[in-house]
């Protein structure tokens, strides 16, 4: 009986319903379905696309040809790191005075005229002068220059320049966290740009041709350039040398001891010891010294035949 109550209801609910199905399709009928079914293909397809075409401009963006930084803009932040107060280096302690002369020395260390050219080779010798000086404000000038002879510098003298800059950054860098981290600005501006330099195209010519390397003896601020010529010159000396303490040793000790007159017994044991120290320390001088001559000449045969 409840059933047969509910069919009136249940059948003006229908009727109601129907005018507005005439008017908005149902979502789901079977052709509707089938085009939504089309576009979420076609949806999913262009979604797949787009990761693809994401990772290749991802791969071109760092490829080095666009990451490469400009050598110029690399020497313009070595002369802006350069803009110090007027006393900087001369305010440093023994031990940084020491690693600014070994940067002087590695700037303008072996054929510099040769490798960079008149006008770099002579700002760079003035530039390590100025360092050997503590002239901050020369530096400065000096480094400014920089930039503006990039343009014009060969491929040979950019190679060399960076291999330079890099050697020079580096005792910068041992420098450590002096005052406000200047020296280490400094070293990481002067490695970049000497990284840069020498990474150019022109620099693999370079790198074929055979280097000869240069041995120095450092004596503090004295620096000589080892060659055969000046080992076998320094054998020599050291030969001369060793003859002349052996005859000054040897005449010690054949002076009798009779010979000689003493006030008292204990300038008797004085002079005893006095010529025992000297003859200990004229002897060593002599086989000191023959030993540095047969190392000098064996040097001088060893750098002879690595020049041939």
């Amino acid at each position: 009986m409840a059933s047969l109550h509910l069919l009136p209801s249940l059948s003006k609910f229908l009727s109601s319903v129907s005018p507005l199905s005439q008017y908005h399709t149902h979502p789901f009928a079977s052709t509707t379905s089938l085009r939504f079914t089309s576009t979420i293909t076609s949806t999913n397809t262009n979604f797949l696309t787009k990761p693809l075409s994401l990772r290749f401009a991802l791969t071109e963006s760092n490829t080095p040809n666009s990451t490469q930084p400009d050598p110029k803009t690399l020497l313009q932040e070595i002369a802006d790191s350069f803009d110090l107060p007027a006393d900087y280096f001369a305010q440093f302690p023994n031990d940084l005075r020491l690693d600014l002369n070994d940067a002087a020395f590695d700037l303008s260390n072996g054929p510099v005229l040769d490798e960079c050219g008149k006008e770099l080779a002579e700002t760079l010798l003035n530039l390590s002068r100025a360092w050997e000086l503590a002239d901050t404000s020369t530096s400065r000038s000096l480094v400014a220059k920089l930039p503006l002879m990039e343009a014009n510098l060969t491929g040979t003298a950019k190679s060399a320049l960076g291999r330079r800059l890099v050697s020079a950054g580096r005792r910068f860098q041992s420098m450590g966290q002096y005052g406000q981290g200047e020296t280490q600005k400094i070293a990481k501006a002067m490695i970049a740009a000497g990284k840069a330099l020498s990474a150019s195209s022109t620099s693999a010519i370079i790198d074929k041709e055979p280097k000869e390397e240069n041995r120095t003896l450092k004596f503090g601020a004295l620096q000589v350039e080892i060659t055969p010529t000046k080992a076998n010159i320094g054998a020599a000396i050291a030969f001369v040398f060793a003859i002349l303490t052996l005859e000054i040793a040897q005449g010690l000790q054949n002076t009798p001891e009779s010979s000689l007159q003493y006030a008292n017994e204990n300038a008797l044991l004085l002079a005893k010891s006095l010529r025992g120290t000297l003859l200990a320390l004229f002897y060593g001088s002599t086989l000191l010294s023959a030993l540095t001559s047969g190392g000098l000449v064996l040097l001088g045969i060893q750098l002879k035949s690595e020049q041939k």
